[in-house]
């Protein structure tokens, strides 16, 4: 008589550096271009860039220096909760997407940009950027602290997370944006959180950095 073994669980292999770095400029340039085709669609998301996004729309400040302020408060959380390594990483994935989203303006422009195809696309190139800043623990201020805090220490779901707290900010966004244009954000919202809580399942994916 035989008695099953269960396989051993192989350790987590830790990211190597040029793996990190690979991944917070791809990251950052996804989330930085998908913010950019949704300020060309006057779009938002949720999380501190779609509060970023609406201060803008109303203030007509430029949406990468409000993200970088809006950002500060949470390093303090960061710090205390996820560490030095994951704060410093995420100050400067935080400082990219703002200098990004100020170069992508200068590089592309639109002279058509369907609003359906922008927030499919805009919405897709944001939750891949934010899955990929993840995996290499990395966020991007803000909820995604707050986000990967509870799925690190309670289990729940990052994405879950965001989308309850995106919901929640979309609805203030009724408040600036058209009737249309919320409708569609609301759509991005759900298709960028849908992309990271498929994708980045408690234990499905164990590099370290």
């Amino acid at each position: 008589m035989t008695t099953a073994t269960a396989n051993p669980v192989a350790p987590a292999e830790r990211h190597r550096l040029y793996e990190d770095v690979l991944a917070m400029l791809s990251g950052t340039l996804f989330v930085s271009l998908g913010t950019l085709i949704y300020t060309k669609s006057m779009l938002t998301v949720g999380s501190t860039a779609g509060l970023a996004l609406l201060m803008s729309y109303a203030s007509g400040w430029g949406f990468g220096l409000i993200f970088f302020l809006v950002n500060l408060p949470f390093y303090i959380l960061a710090v205390k909760r996820m560490g030095w390594g994951f704060t410093i990483r995420t100050f400067t994935a935080v400082a990219l997407v703002s200098i990004l989203s100020k170069l992508n303006a200068a590089w592309i422009d639109f002279s058509h940009l369907d609003p359906l195809y922008a927030t499919i696309i805009g919405g897709g190139l944001i939750g891949t950027g934010l899955l990929m800043l993840f995996r290499h623990r990395t966020g991007l201020g803000g909820i995604n602290i707050l986000a990967l805090y509870l799925q690190e220490k309670l289990g729940i779901r990052a994405g879950y997370v965001q989308l309850g707290v995106d919901l929640a900010i979309l609805a203030a966004a009724f408040f600036i944006l058209p009737t249309d244009r919320l409708a569609y954000s609301v759509l991005g919202a759900a298709i960028a959180n849908l992309i990271i809580a498929i994708n980045h399942k408690p234990g499905r994916y164990m590099g370290l950095s």
